[in-house]
């Protein structure tokens, strides 16, 4: 059932949630599972047949219980909205996702800040994706340009037999803030993890990301992608790590990290391991600046060197 007040907290949320990239009248469309958190507050929340959703509003934030039943084949995504409007605050969301068997769903999450001045994101997750189901979740961050934010996404990630989970977490606009993420996903039978993180540090961002996939099922498969941009005196820490347990798994680490800058910096470790002599773990890192030649064939058409940089940077973060 559509559940929500037209207050004025709700159109503002909203209308950020549009200039992020979400779609229009979305938390209006009753055919839509849908969830609008503001802070601690619940405004708006819907589910489609086969989707149960509970919310427990907490003194910092909101606890997330959402159930999709088996066989259950969605045609829209589901449409989550987490944000903070006031300038100093802490906001915990804490998200539990049970995907029944033979489920396909897709997640589309905003994440939006415009005003901080201290604001401290955290998201502890635990993913359950049931044997034959495929669940696509698309993170996207939303930032003002000034003031500090914590960014504190954590989760747990278990994909059954068959599974697939395919995520992508973007932090582009804005100011990243001091950002630390720790994802664990384990892969059984068959079941395939892939992990895509992009970043854009300026100012003085702090990111560091660590990614493990254990691939303990037979035939498993996973993959770890960071792409970083940092500025100014902005600085990255990545560490990629895929372990291969399981007959026949197959893993790859693939981190690139771009600095511009003479204050930035950035450092990777991609860990590889490998139980099984049947397994098969492989790894690529490159840290560097914008390639000159790349630079120079976009300024031979007329760009300035800032706007071949940042069409570059943004190709990257796409």
């Amino acid at each position: 059932m559509l559940k929500f007040d037209v207050t004025e907290e709700f159109k503002t949320l909203v209308d950020y949630f549009e200039k992020s990239g979400g779609e229009p009248d979305v938390f209006k469309n009753s055919s839509v599972s849908t969830l609008l958190i503001n802070g601690n507050k619940v405004l708006a929340k819907n589910v489609s047949e086969g989707v149960h959703v509970e919310t427990i509003e907490m003194e910092e934030g909101v606890e997330v219980y959402l159930t999709i039943d088996d066989d259950v084949q969605m045609k829209n995504p589901v449409h989550m909205c987490f944000g903070l409007l006031h300038k100093k605050g802490t906001q915990k969301i804490i998200s539990h996702y049970k995907i029944g068997k033979r489920v396909k769903v897709s997640f589309l999450a905003h994440c939006i800040f415009p005003n901080p001045e201290h604001i401290v994101h955290q998201m502890d997750a635990d993913i359950y994706i049931g044997d034959e189901s495929s669940l696509f979740y698309n993170e996207i961050h939303y930032h003002g340009n000034k003031g500090t934010i914590d960014v504190l996404p954590k989760g747990k990630i278990k994909v059954g037999r068959g599974g697939k989970y395919f995520s992508e977490f973007k932090l582009v606009e804005g100011k990243v803030g001091n950002f630390d993420m720790d994802y664990v996903v384990d892969v059984d039978d068959n079941g395939v993890a892939e992990l895509s993180t992009k970043l854009y540090g300026k100012q003085d961002d702090t990111i560091k990301v660590k990614e493990s996939i254990y691939l303990n099922g037979i035939s498993s498969k996973g993959i770890a992608k960071t792409r970083i941009v940092n500025t100014d005196s902005s600085k990255s820490e990545v560490l990629g790590e895929v372990i291969g347990n399981g007959d026949y798994s197959r893993g790859h680490v693939d981190c690139t990290e771009i600095i511009e800058g003479n204050n930035a910096s950035a450092s990777a470790v991609p860990l590889v391991k490998v139980t099984n002599p049947k397994a098969k773990v492989t790894h690529e890192a490159a840290i560097g600046s914008v390639d000159k030649n790349q630079i120079e064939t976009l300024m031979a058409r007329g760009l300035t060197e800032n706007e071949a940089i940042d069409i570059i940077i943004k190709g990257l973060l796409k």
